[in-house]
């Protein structure tokens, strides 16, 4: 029976993710099928679900919306899905506007502001707030922004990166207000008829007004005021919402209000009004005629757009699917159970562990193909996805371990790896869509999708041999698990996975090299980027030579490959901290925190590896050295 256990649990893990996959079923407003819409936003066609995802990801941190969050942990929350949320942003401000959506973090923004502190009595949670709270100090808000913009970012407290961040965070909520309506509408439908109703007239008094002819001067006050509110929903560039009308580019709403008095056109498009009668509908709490308008939309959009409805409906069941998430899930179930095993020895726990990475890793893998399909690129395009490569190579060099020496070892880096990039790219999300257009600089060649596919193998696998080398320091120094043949066999891995990653470091370097001769003119120019991977490929041949020539032992080859990991992550993340070269397309600095911690914690580990013998459990013997 013990040898189907793990077969078992795979199979029940399986259907947990299957069971993900099922669409929700809409109570009354078919918000699944308004998730499914097409629109442009960032240079691509997106569905409504990702713009509502990516949107509600940088404004709250999460991908769902808590509208009571202040209730205690025994309440049930009261959750709505993000599509749902964007839906009443764009056409019913009104109820989204009481939403506690906005998340800070800062104390001292909090009292700027004069927000409540965390009251169940007054709706706070102390964190989550809604545009009606703050909107009363926006005012005081924008002075203080003002000053913190003419500082430079480098010197920024705390405080002033919040108010920079929080003031991003309000600019993308009013870019959504006004994608679909003027925020300020009370009945848009009706508004709407009102303009396209007045448009004769209102054309005509201006005419009438630059010919020096008697005009109706209240049609002109009325017209040019729609004028107005439609140039300002423009000036914000929301997102493209409306389907090419004769044009080769999708539109904006307020673009295409505007184009609507010109001579020679059609006032008012079809895409406006379905549009228009979505937002009333909603809004009156109509679901019967938000579906219907729905539908006559889509239908709208069937002949002549039937490949952006594809690729929304393609997209959109890839964010239902959560694949990185989902296969996070599982690593760390089959990671804890790997653990387990060195404790009590135990083979099936060790084979449940694989089990689950296997099922994971599949799941990371449709994932990455599916991302791939979806933009037409290779797997490595920007930060995000090559935390999301990295996590996935480091996956199958530790499936191939554990392959061939059966002990644990190799289950623990998958999993643990495979969780840890994961999380990284799950906070990179935070940044906005993780599926943006890629930099021209970047969108060449075929040298540069080896180069980037090489030389992140590389980045992967030196991690997979410093993640090796913490097991080693974790069971030699706190446990007693860490015996000769143990100890000798994760040498062995490391040394191996070191000549691996020299190959593809020195490799995706060249490649990358090619790829600049082609696009730049310049096979080397000692951007901070190159620089990095070549210190990359330095250390690592640096580590074999040490080892060749016998100048370091197990724990001199340990302690090399944990600093593997400092260098690594420099190369990965800290160059792009930098912000200069031609590399540094994947800049964050809020990563520069954890990237300073990550170092601090790998020196300690370091520090333990120097630790003499007789301080490690695992030797009662004088020390290999």
């Amino acid at each position: 029976m013990k040898k189907w256990i793990p077969v078992i649990l795979m199979f029940v893990m399986a259907l947990w993710f299957f069971g993900k996959l099922q669409t929700p079923k809409d109570k009354d407003f078919a918000f699944s099928e308004f998730a499914r819409l097409p629109l442009t936003a960032n240079g691509r066609i997106v569905p409504m679900d990702s713009l509502a995802r990516n949107s509600l990801l940088e404004i709250r941190e999460k991908q769902t919306l808590n509208t009571e969050p202040w209730k205690g942990w025994n309440a049930k929350p009261k959750i709505i899905s993000a599509t749902e949320w964007l839906a009443n942003v764009m056409m019913n401000p009104a109820v989204a506007d009481e939403w506690p959506v906005f998340r800070m973090d800062n104390p001292d923004l909090i009292s700027l502001l004069k927000l409540p502190e965390k009251d169940a009595a007054k709706h706070s949670d102390g964190k989550h707030y809604s545009w009606n709270q703050i909107q009363p100090s926006l005012e005081i808000f924008d002075k203080e922004n003002q000053r913190v913009q003419k500082v430079e970012p480098a010197s920024r407290t705390a405080y002033e990166n919040a108010i920079v961040k929080t003031q991003r965070r309000l600019m993308h909520y009013v870019q959504l207000k006004n994608a679909v309506q003027p925020a300020d509408a009370q009945d848009w439908p009706a508004e709407l008829a009102a303009y396209e109703k007045l448009i004769p007239a209102g054309v005509a008094a201006i005419q009438a007004q630059q010919a020096n002819q008697k005009f109706d001067q209240a049609i002109l006050a009325e017209f040019i005021g729609y004028i107005q509110k439609f140039q300002f929903m423009a000036s914000l560039e929301p997102p493209l919402i409306l389907p090419p009308d004769g044009t080769p580019e999708w539109r904006r709403m307020g673009d295409a209000l505007l184009d609507a008095p010109r001579p020679n056109s059609v006032p008012i498009d079809n895409a406006v009004r379905d549009y228009a009668k979505m937002a009333g509908a909603l809004a009156a709490g109509q679901p019967e005629e938000f579906n219907a308008a729905l539908k006559d939309y889509r239908s709208l959009l069937a002949p002549e757009q039937s490949k952006a409805l594809a690729k929304a409906g393609a997209e959109c069941f890839f964010n239902q699917m959560e694949p990185f998430y989902n296969a996070m899930v599982i690593y760390v179930l089959a990671g804890l159970l790997a653990c387990f095993s060195w404790f009590n020895l135990s083979e099936t726990l060790r084979r449940c562990s694989v089990w689950l990475i296997g099922l994971a890793f599949v799941i990371h893998t449709t994932g990455l193909v599916y991302r791939m399909v979806l933009e037409g690129r290779p797997p490595v395009t920007n930060l995000y996805s090559s935390a999301i490569f990295i996590g996935w190579g480091a996956v199958l060099l530790g499936l191939i371990l554990e392959k061939f020496h059966k002990n644990g070892i190799g289950a623990v880096v998958s999993a643990g790896i495979g969780f840890i990039t994961l999380i990284i790219a799950h906070h990179l999300a935070l940044e906005g869509d993780t599926m943006e257009m890629m930099r021209a600089v970047l969108d060449t060649n075929f040298w540069l999708a080896t180069h980037v596919v090489a030389v992140t193998v590389g980045y992967a696998s030196t991690f997979v041999a410093g993640f090796l080398a913490l097991i080693y320091i974790l069971r030699g120094v706190f446990t007693k698990t860490l015996d000769e043949a143990t100890g000798k066999s994760l040498a062995r891995m490391i040394y191996g996975i070191v000549c691996f990653a020299t190959l593809f470091s020195f490799v995706g370097t060249v490649l990358g090299g090619i790829w600049a001769d082609q696009s730049w003119g310049r096979f080397w120019g000692w951007d901070p980027k190159e620089n990095g991977a070549l210190i990359i490929v330095l250390w690592n041949a640096l580590i074999l030579h040490l080892r060749w020539g016998g100048m370091i032992r197990e724990r001199g080859l340990v302690n090399c490959a944990i600093f593997g990991n400092v260098v690594t992550a420099w190369s990965w993340f800290g160059v792009n901290m930098l912000g200069i070269g031609l590399h540094s397309y994947g800049f964050t600095d809020a990563a520069f925190k954890w990237l300073v911690l990550f170092v601090v914690s790998q020196l300690a580990f370091i520090a333990l590896g120097l630790l003499p013998a007789k301080w490690w459990k695992s030797f009662s013997r004088p020390a290999r050295a």
